[in-house]
């Protein structure tokens, strides 16, 4: 028997799975230290706040049954920014009205969608908000009052009463969403969260009579 031969075969293989080994080593303390500069170093997203729709209330006058509602966290904190420098925000209202039936399946009396859009005047310092059926826009000359304004839902037409019959019973089904805006492309990047844009909240529901 070849001791010699079989010296040097164990010395190869020994040396080859030390190396081996070592590129092994030296990937795991690559990856740990990636790990601890990205916990470290890099701030840890913020908890999502989700919109939300509150005070809903359902009235009524002589021709009209009526809403008033007013959402909230409809704003994310970097929107301003975008906002001025003439990037429009879209919110879109859907508005649903169904007649509850004990024995068939609920019947849909109305549906609507009704948009509200603010764009910034930067000539004239002034905030515009477009809504859905009004021919002449709402000026607000800060951004403050303009968010409230976008965010407040009052005496919206939900459906009109002659739709409606004498002791039955009704609800109400609504979102809002705040719609993805397209920007020209030397603007995307600049705002390339803006992407992030399409985001919505959940369905709500309130029942009346008449």
């Amino acid at each position: 028997m070849n001791f010699s031969k079989i010296h040097d075969y164990i010395c190869l293989k020994f040396a080859g799975s030390w190396r081996i080994m070592k590129k092994i080593k030296k990937v795991f303390y690559t990856v740990v230290c990636i790990s601890l500069f990205v916990s470290v170093v890099l701030p840890m997203p913020a908890q999502a706040i989700e919109p939300k729709i509150t005070d809903i209330l359902i009235s009524s006058n002589q021709k009209n049954v009526l809403l008033y509602a007013r959402l909230i966290n409809g704003f994310k904190p970097e929107m301003e920014s975008a906002i001025l420098a003439g990037v429009p925000t879209v919110f879109s209202l859907q508005l649903d009205v169904y007649q509850e039936r004990p024995y068939v399946w609920n019947k849909k009396i109305n549906g609507q969608e009704i948009k509200r859009i603010i764009k910034y005047d930067n000539l004239k310092k002034t905030f515009s908000i477009y809504t859905t059926g009004n021919p002449e826009p709402s000026i607000f000359p800060d951004f403050e009052s303009a968010q409230n304004a976008m965010a407040d839902f009052s005496g919206i037409i939900a459906t009109p009463i002659s739709f409606l019959e004498r002791g039955k019973y009704y609800y109400l089904e609504m979102k809002i969403k705040i719609d993805k805006v397209r920007l020209p492309l030397h603007m995307e990047y600049i705002f390339f969260f803006v992407s992030f844009w399409d985001f919505e909240t959940a369905w709500y529901r309130q029942n009346f009579s008449y």
